[in-house]
């Protein structure tokens, strides 16, 4: 398995409540996130969410999809929410919210995963750089679906 590590950074225009929602409703994304092509819900959680199990399909710009089942194993209302990926993408990921003002939000992304399927880690000696720029992509769509769903602006997205 091939290892990989993203960090991603939006910035909005809008209250840490709404850009809150939009992401904590994941069932949802595949309304706004271009390249969320399905998502099926395998288990509701909690009343905080925790043990919510989702399956989603995403396609970005190079020509295969991936589908993986998300768990949300975290949850601190409006700061945290951390999930255990697993299936064609194995490891976990944590959005972190910080409020810069009333009316801007900071979101941060951390995905730690290694890809399960075969041929991905074949190629990825070679094709790293390229499943980097894919997830890249993806990301920046969600960025500016996200946007647009809240009717805000993106004022900062970044991949480290």
């Amino acid at each position: 398995m091939t290892h990989y590590e993203f960090t991603t950074v939006w910035l909005f225009d809008a209250p840490i409540e709404r850009v809150w929602n939009e992401i904590e409703h994941s069932e949802n994304w595949s309304e706004w996130w271009r390249g969320v092509l399905k998502v099926e819900e395998l288990k509701a959680g909690n009343t905080d969410g925790i043990g919510k199990t989702l399956r989603t399909t995403w396609k970005s710009a190079l020509p295969y999809k991936l589908i993986f089942d998300s768990e949300v194993v975290r949850v601190e209302k409006l700061k945290l929410i951390e999930i255990r990926a697993f299936g064609e993408l194995e490891g976990a990921g944590i959005w972190t919210f910080t409020a810069e003002n009333e009316n801007k939000t900071h979101v941060r992304y951390d995905w730690k995963v290694r890809t399960t399927k075969s041929w991905m880690n074949f190629f990825a000696p070679i094709a790293k750089p390229f499943f980097k720029w894919n997830h890249d992509t993806i990301m920046n769509w969600g960025g500016e679906g996200l946007a647009k769903k809240l009717n805000c602006k993106l004022l900062e997205s970044k991949e480290k």
